[in-house]
């Protein structure tokens, strides 16, 4: 299971995610501070996702812990993509906002929210 492809998924599944950020969402990588002209939005796994609850000797979900920054010269905008972003993760998800940095360098606004929640595994059928 691709957690972050899972995340990604679930960010461009939303309309205004996708019309603000489209093909600027990256996994690990940051932009430099001068290409950030538009909105970009940068996934990192703070830990791997860690198996959890056992059932028959099988491991059921795996428990996860992501930061997802928002990287915008606007700060308004930073922060609704930041809050949609924070409703994905919980109505897809049930993720749980954790705290973040809210910091403002050289004419960029970062918005870096963590996120823990539960997945379950998608490939018990037939086990």
């Amino acid at each position: 299971m691709d957690v972050l492809d899972l995340v990604y998924q679930a960010l461009i599944a939303d309309e205004y995610i996708k019309n603000q950020t489209f093909g600027r969402i990256k996994y690990y990588e940051y932009p430099e501070t001068g290409e950030v002209t538009v909105p970009f939005i940068i996934i990192d796994p703070i830990d791997p996702p860690n198996p959890s609850d056992f059932a028959d000797n099988k491991w059921l979900k795996y428990d996860c812990h992501l930061q997802i920054d928002v990287w915008s010269p606007k700060r308004v905008t930073s922060n609704t993509i930041a809050d949609k972003i924070r409703d994905v993760m919980w109505e897809r998800f049930g993720f749980s906002q954790k705290r973040g940095p809210q910091e403002y360098d050289d004419g960029v606004f970062r918005d870096a929210r963590r996120y823990t929640g539960t997945i379950y595994r998608d490939d018990l059928d037939g086990l």
